[in-house]
Protein backbone atom coordinates (compact mmCIF):
# COMPACT_ATOMS: atom_id res chain seq x y z
CA UNK A 1 0.00 0.00 0.00
CA UNK A 2 1.18 3.95 -0.87
CA UNK A 3 1.57 4.35 2.63
CA UNK A 4 4.38 7.37 1.81
CA UNK A 5 1.39 9.47 0.12
CA UNK A 6 0.87 12.34 2.71
CA UNK A 7 -2.28 12.38 1.66
CA UNK A 8 -3.10 8.68 2.11
CA UNK A 9 -3.31 9.20 6.21
CA UNK A 10 -5.95 11.92 5.50
CA UNK A 11 -8.32 9.56 3.52
CA UNK A 12 -7.75 7.22 5.69
CA UNK A 13 -9.33 9.60 8.70
CA UNK A 14 -11.93 10.48 6.13
CA UNK A 15 -12.99 7.22 5.38
CA UNK A 16 -13.29 6.49 9.37
CA UNK A 17 -15.37 9.52 10.23
CA UNK A 18 -17.59 8.39 7.14
CA UNK A 19 -18.17 5.35 8.68
CA UNK A 20 -18.75 6.73 12.18
CA UNK A 21 -21.32 9.43 10.73
CA UNK A 22 -22.59 6.07 9.20
CA UNK A 23 -23.37 3.93 12.38
CA UNK A 24 -24.70 7.24 13.98
CA UNK A 25 -27.05 7.87 11.16
CA UNK A 26 -27.96 3.70 11.01
CA UNK A 27 -28.96 4.21 15.19
CA UNK A 28 -30.87 7.29 14.21
CA UNK A 29 -32.61 5.69 12.03
CA UNK A 30 -33.74 2.83 13.83
CA UNK A 31 -35.03 5.61 17.04
CA UNK A 32 -37.32 7.06 14.17
CA UNK A 33 -38.47 3.93 12.75
CA UNK A 34 -38.70 1.21 14.79
CA UNK A 35 -38.79 2.47 18.53
CA UNK A 36 -42.16 4.44 17.84
CA UNK A 37 -43.45 1.51 16.06
CA UNK A 38 -42.47 -0.39 19.53
CA UNK A 39 -43.29 2.55 21.54
CA UNK A 40 -47.25 2.62 20.20
CA UNK A 41 -47.40 -1.19 20.56
CA UNK A 42 -46.78 -0.84 24.83
CA UNK A 43 -49.15 2.30 24.77
CA UNK A 44 -51.45 0.55 27.22
CA UNK A 45 -48.82 -0.69 29.29
CA UNK A 46 -47.23 2.90 29.67
CA UNK A 47 -50.29 4.27 30.74
CA UNK A 48 -50.38 1.77 33.91
CA UNK A 49 -46.57 1.97 33.91
CA UNK A 50 -47.38 6.00 34.54
CA UNK A 51 -50.39 5.43 36.85
CA UNK A 52 -49.07 2.63 39.00
CA UNK A 53 -45.31 2.01 38.31
CA UNK A 54 -43.43 -0.76 39.47
CA UNK A 55 -40.64 -2.77 38.02
CA UNK A 56 -42.69 -6.00 38.01
CA UNK A 57 -45.65 -3.99 36.24
CA UNK A 58 -42.47 -2.94 33.57
CA UNK A 59 -40.94 -6.72 33.63
CA UNK A 60 -44.85 -7.79 32.52
CA UNK A 61 -45.69 -5.27 30.48
CA UNK A 62 -42.48 -6.44 27.97
CA UNK A 63 -42.73 -9.99 28.86
CA UNK A 64 -45.98 -9.68 27.39
CA UNK A 65 -44.59 -7.80 24.23
CA UNK A 66 -41.92 -9.95 23.15
CA UNK A 67 -41.84 -7.98 19.56
CA UNK A 68 -41.99 -4.73 21.10
CA UNK A 69 -39.03 -5.62 23.84
CA UNK A 70 -37.08 -7.07 20.93
CA UNK A 71 -37.12 -3.75 18.73
CA UNK A 72 -36.71 -1.68 21.67
CA UNK A 73 -33.41 -3.65 23.11
CA UNK A 74 -32.16 -3.79 18.88
CA UNK A 75 -32.13 0.33 19.69
CA UNK A 76 -30.37 0.31 22.91
CA UNK A 77 -27.77 -2.19 21.80
CA UNK A 78 -27.07 -1.15 18.79
CA UNK A 79 -26.64 2.93 20.44
CA UNK A 80 -24.73 1.35 23.20
CA UNK A 81 -22.74 -0.60 20.75
CA UNK A 82 -21.75 2.18 18.61
CA UNK A 83 -21.04 4.42 21.91
CA UNK A 84 -18.39 2.27 23.18
CA UNK A 85 -16.93 1.20 19.62
CA UNK A 86 -16.53 5.57 19.01
CA UNK A 87 -15.34 5.80 22.38
CA UNK A 88 -12.31 3.12 22.29
CA UNK A 89 -11.50 4.61 19.06
CA UNK A 90 -11.29 7.92 20.85
CA UNK A 91 -9.55 7.19 24.11
CA UNK A 92 -7.37 3.85 23.07
CA UNK A 93 -7.30 4.91 19.10
CA UNK A 94 -8.31 3.02 16.13
CA UNK A 95 -6.81 -0.62 16.45
CA UNK A 96 -4.28 -2.14 13.91
CA UNK A 97 -6.15 -4.44 12.50
CA UNK A 98 -8.69 -2.06 12.03
CA UNK A 99 -6.11 1.15 10.59
CA UNK A 100 -4.96 -1.85 8.06
CA UNK A 101 -8.44 -2.64 7.19
CA UNK A 102 -8.94 1.13 6.48
CA UNK A 103 -6.17 1.13 4.41
CA UNK A 104 -6.71 -1.66 2.46
CA UNK A 105 -10.36 0.14 1.70
CA UNK A 106 -8.16 3.30 0.83
CA UNK A 107 -6.76 1.77 -1.86
CA UNK A 108 -9.37 0.27 -3.79
CA UNK A 109 -11.52 3.42 -3.57
CA UNK A 110 -8.28 4.93 -5.17
CA UNK A 111 -7.71 2.44 -7.47
CA UNK A 112 -10.72 2.01 -8.65
CA UNK A 113 -10.99 6.07 -9.40
CA UNK A 114 -14.40 8.31 -9.52
CA UNK A 115 -16.49 5.45 -10.30
CA UNK A 116 -16.40 4.16 -6.52
CA UNK A 117 -19.43 5.73 -4.84
CA UNK A 118 -17.36 7.12 -1.92
CA UNK A 119 -14.41 8.62 -3.92
CA UNK A 120 -15.56 12.28 -3.70
CA UNK A 121 -15.73 11.83 0.29
CA UNK A 122 -12.47 10.08 0.68
CA UNK A 123 -10.37 11.31 -1.99
CA UNK A 124 -11.46 14.67 -3.35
Amino acid sequence: MDNTDPCFAQQVLRLHQLQVGARWLFVCFLWLTLAPVCLWNLREEIVLWRQYFTWVAVRYGLYYHPLSTLGLSFCIGMSLAVLIWQSRNILFGIPEHEKQRLEKQVFQIRQQGSSHPLWKWVCS
